[in-house]
């Protein structure tokens, strides 16, 4: 009895087996919804919703116009609406048709050889076995006739049919038991190719004391597939992954440049992150560069510093002069806080300008800025100052131990400017340090620092002068 019964499990397993699946394919015409979620890190997570007429039974799903940069592991396919299916198994085909491709597929199978008869209009048609493709560009391919084998392609070549694992645009094939019947599916799954970042433009005012702040999203997509009408989301942060090494290589074109407007991203905290949506959907075709707006503020206070800095090793040693007509670099610094400022802030590039005497504005530095979280300062290097000089020189110097020595210096600042300026004197320390004299007070900013904010005035020039003692 047992025995019958194993046989007749058996008997309809492989019964169920030899059923043939029907295929059923979606292309992105039948998407309903569609959102992409970009990390900073060439990382997004797209979800999409499909409408799709399932037959009953076993079928096969091709979900094509996917990213060619899917990580097929990530991908879920599940009933968004409608009863809910079985999925048996899935393949990610990202072996794109091509000539040469097809030609390689063919390799031991027979195709059709068609070229024109030498003395009339007619065509004549061979068979040929394909024994080798040869390699892309190259016409190599070695044909075997009934009579002799030809290398190269002597004609046009035709195929009776595309294999099943070349595909025109990358596709997920889905196996799957339906109920059947017209449903929602929801596909969800992480791809590389998608990656943001942020771009900033600051307008200084007339008086430098105020800038207007305009931030940019620049969106790069090389995952290749393009999302119509999306819902866009960004995250800003670091989000930790698993290195895993892929052979696939994707030849993508270039990312042409463009330019579209949305309305300001709202952001909120998401875990240890910061996710900023947008709005207004977007479109984002494949192998495109595109601007959406993130931020405005206008009117924001801001305050320039001139900062001349030394270094560890002046006071090692015995010196003369180090540094003639030595520049203080130039920083501007504001608080993200209050306004319209006053949100987290994504890493990225800020770009000053500032008007001339004709009300033109000209380009006058740039500095990166990290993840800068709300009531943060914002400190951006622009360049080193033109009319502000320094010249350092070390006066006395004297060793009192192999690891202890005594130096005096003088710092003189000029200023060709047309207003008074101060400049912080910047001096890294090595080791104990005692300030043992000096013409102005310092500031001790951290064990290893002391500074000093100098007023250098309209076309003139101030010097500082100090003695440290130094013990390493």
């Amino acid at each position: 009895m047992k025995h019958l019964l194993a046989a007749g499990l058996l008997a309809a397993t492989l019964a169920h087996a030899a059923d043939p699946a029907k295929d059923v394919g979606s292309t992105a015409a039948d998407r309903e919804a569609v959102a992409v979620t970009v990390y900073n890190d060439d990382l997004a997570l797209v979800k999409e919703r499909r409408r799709i007429d399932l037959p009953g039974g076993l079928a096969r799903l091709s979900l094509r116009e996917v990213a060619a940069q899917m990580r097929p592991e990530t991908a879920l396919l599940r009933a968004a609406s409608g009863p809910a299916f079985t999925l048996v198994e899935q393949n990610f085909d990202f072996d794109l048709l091509t000539p040469q491709k097809l030609l390689e597929k063919y390799v031991g199978r027979q195709v059709t050889v068609i070229r024109p008869h030498p003395t009339s209009d007619a065509e004549r048609r061979e068979t040929a076995t394909v024994l080798a493709a040869g390699q892309a560009g190259y016409p190599t391919a070695v044909l075997r006739f009934a009579d002799r084998i030809e290398t190269g392609v002597p004609g046009r070549l035709a195929f009776d049919a595309v294999p099943a694992n070349l595909r025109d645009r990358p596709t997920l094939s889905v196996l799957l038991e339906a109920a059947g019947g017209k449903q929602s599916v929801e596909l969800s799954y992480l791809t590389g190719g998608l990656a943001w970042k942020a771009d900033y433009v600051a307008n200084l005012s007339a008086d430098g004391r105020s800038l207007d702040l305009n931030g940019w999203v620049t969106l790069t997509n090389r995952s290749g597939a393009g999302f119509d009408d999306a819902t866009l989301q960004l995250v800003a942060g670091t989000v930790n992954r698993v290195r895993q090494q892929d052979s696939r290589v994707y030849a993508m074109a270039a990312p042409a440049p463009a330019r579209a407007k949305a309305a300001e991203a709202t952001q909120e905290a998401l875990m240890d992150y910061h996710l900023y949506s947008f709005e207004r959907p977007t479109s984002i075709a494949d192998n495109q560069t595109k601007q959406l707006a993130l931020l405005s503020a206008g009117a924001v206070p801001v305050r320039r510093e001139y900062l001349l800095a030394g270094n560890e090793y002046y006071y090692r040693d015995r010196h003369g002069q180090i540094g003639q007509k030595l520049k203080p670099a130039v920083f501007l610094e504001f608080e993200n806080k209050g306004g319209q400022l006053g949100k987290p802030l994504p890493a990225g590039i800020v770009r000053v300008y500032a008007k001339d005497s004709k009300g033109a504005a000209q380009f006058v530095g740039e500095d990166r800025i990290a993840h800068t979280a709300k009531n943060e300062q914002i400190k951006l290097r622009l360049g080193e100052a033109f009319d502000i000089t320094a010249e350092r020189r070390q006066t006395n110097y004297k060793r009192i131990a192999d690891n202890q020595t005594e130096s005096s210096w003088r710092i003189e600042l000029r200023n060709a400017k047309d207003e008074a300026v101060t400049v912080r004197v910047q001096e890294p320390m090595p080791g104990d340090w005692e300030m043992v004299q000096e013409s102005e007070k310092h500031s001790k900013e951290s064990a290893r620092a002391a500074s000093w904010n100098v007023a250098v005035p309209a076309g003139g020039a101030t010097v500082l002068d100090y003695t440290v003692r130094v013990k390493w």
